[in-house]
């Protein structure tokens, strides 16, 4: 008859050790897994939010001064103009039409600069393109007839002149635009200006470019809706509902 090796005391310390080893290995794995699905998910869902339904930018310029500064951040709403209809007096971000900025020279960054930068942007926390959009007010829907100025310096939108409490004036000028324009704004197209009136390359500065002004509104990437940054800047964008409260009424 055979006998059975009766383990010893320290075979089975060893056994022990080499099982919470094993257990130890595998919850690392497991680990390391579970938190490569949860970076991945979070990196999707940033650009899936950042692709359809919110975009950050910076102000590089002070066209929309004193509502909107150099450098502030802003929060983008992409739902508009895709599934709400944009508004009068809404802020948007939209495309260059052609011709509106100058020819920007080329960025240099370090090559590990740029790769941080396309990952920012690419889940939405940095906004690299802000250089090739412009921010405006809109005054004018499609079918609005808009000129400037009456004999107050006030703009007419449909013949009703407009209070405009967010347009930044200079000292001894009383006209709320530096140009003058009489125009009816076409379908799918918006009349565009900055709240900086003076300082703005907006539509009634683009009136003599093949777009006459307008701009598309396929143009527009979205309606911003609040200062994200600097901290002490954080608030809502007002779009003035009052302004244009008798506007849709004339054009009816």
């Amino acid at each position: 008859m055979t006998e059975e090796a009766v383990p010893t005391r320290s075979d089975r310390v060893a056994k022990e050790r080499r099982g919470k080893t094993r257990r130890r290995r595998r919850s690392t794995k497991l680990f390391f897994r579970d938190l490569l699905v949860i970076v991945v998910v979070a990196v999707l869902v940033s650009f899936l939010v950042k692709t359809f339904v919110v975009r950050s930018f910076y102000i590089p310029s002070a066209s929309m001064e004193n509502t909107l500064q150099i450098n502030d951040r802003i929060i983008v709403n992409e739902l508009e103009p895709g599934l709400v209809p944009i508004s009068h007096g809404d802020v948007v971000v939209f495309r260059d039409p052609g011709g509106w900025l100058p020819p920007q020279p080329p960025t240099r960054q370090s090559p590990l600069a740029q790769a941080v930068d396309s990952a920012l942007t690419f889940v939405g926390l940095s906004a690299s393109d802000s250089d090739d959009h412009l921010v405006k007010r809109v005054i004018g829907l499609p079918g609005d007839h808009v000129a400037c100025c009456n004999a107050n310096g006030r703009i007419t939108v449909n013949g009703t002149p407009i209070d405009e409490p967010y347009i930044l004036l200079q000292p001894g000028n009383v006209n709320a635009a530096t140009l003058a324009f009489d125009v009816t704004v076409p379908k799918g197209e918006l009349w565009v200006m900055g709240d900086n009136r003076y300082n703005s390359q907006d539509s009634s500065r683009n009136q003599s470019l093949p777009g006459h002004g307008f701009v598309p509104i396929d143009h527009v990437v979205g309606r911003a809706f609040v200062i994200s940054w600097p901290a002490g800047r954080w608030t809502w964008l007002d779009n003035y509902p009052d302004v244009f409260r008798g506007v849709e009424e004339d054009k009816r």
